[in-house]
């Protein structure tokens, strides 16, 4: 395994790996616990949103999810506004941590109160999306028969690895517009290696490289009560 990419933001990782273990951990993101706004309670609303709209769009603001957080973790969040404005996430105010300050919720005019009360809660992203820490998904490196035309479109490339000659062949990322130029000049030119890069993209709740620890957790846990229930 090679990494390839770690930052808090984004962790890309080249494997030897098949596809059924790589979809596993990609499916097990959803089974991370993450705070996520569950109830609002709103008292005054005179922005043009219905109180749904808005509970909704409360709870997909990114929280920041400390591991000392359990089960019966509760925080609660305040919000009070007067228009005329724009309504901001870090109008929320409370004990945890609002990642993005500036996410745009709703407008209020001259005179036009917004005030509520939101509770964070942990939950996991099989219950709903807004738990959901960040996006996995994974792509097979391409093997690609060399000729001078297709060295042309490689050399160029700015995939995630830096493109490898290995004898009458390339090992390389490209995008979807390279594969098409190469397919217009031989179709059997390209083929899926045995390897894969594997990307975690964070939406700030916790760094990338929680995530896949934690994934691989989840998995574990998993695997593990499988194997109890057939014993």
């Amino acid at each position: 395994m090679q990494t390839i990419q770690n930052t808090k933001e984004k962790l890309v990782l080249r494997i030897e790996a098949n596809e059924p273990l790589a979809n596993a951990i990609r499916r097990s993101v959803s089974e991370i616990p993450t705070l996520a706004i569950d109830e609002v309670e709103i008292y005054k609303n005179d922005s043009a949103l219905y109180d749904e709209i808005l509970a909704n769009r409360f709870g997909l603001i990114p929280l920041k999810t400390e591991k000392s957080m359990t089960a019966k973790t509760k925080i609660d969040f305040k919000l009070s506004k007067k228009g005329p404005c724009t309504v901001y996430s870090e109008d929320l105010k409370g004990p945890a941590e609002v990642i993005y300050k500036k996410i745009p919720l709703t407008l209020l005019r001259e005179n036009h109160k917004l005030e509520l009360m939101a509770t964070a809660r942990l939950g996991k992203g099989t219950e709903h999306a807004k738990h959901v820490p960040g996006l996995c998904y994974y792509h097979h490196l391409l093997e690609v028969k060399s000729s001078p035309q297709i060295d042309k479109i490689i050399e160029k490339s700015k995939g995630l690895i830096k493109p490898e000659k290995k004898g009458s062949k390339w090992l390389c990322d490209l995008n979807e517009a390279e594969i098409k130029q190469i397919e217009d000049i031989d179709k059997n030119a390209l083929s899926d290696s045995n390897e894969l890069l594997f990307i975690i993209e964070s939406y700030g709740n916790m760094p990338a490289k929680d995530i896949l620890a934690e994934a691989v957790k989840a998995l574990e846990k998993n695997l593990n009560d499988f194997e109890k229930g057939v014993k």
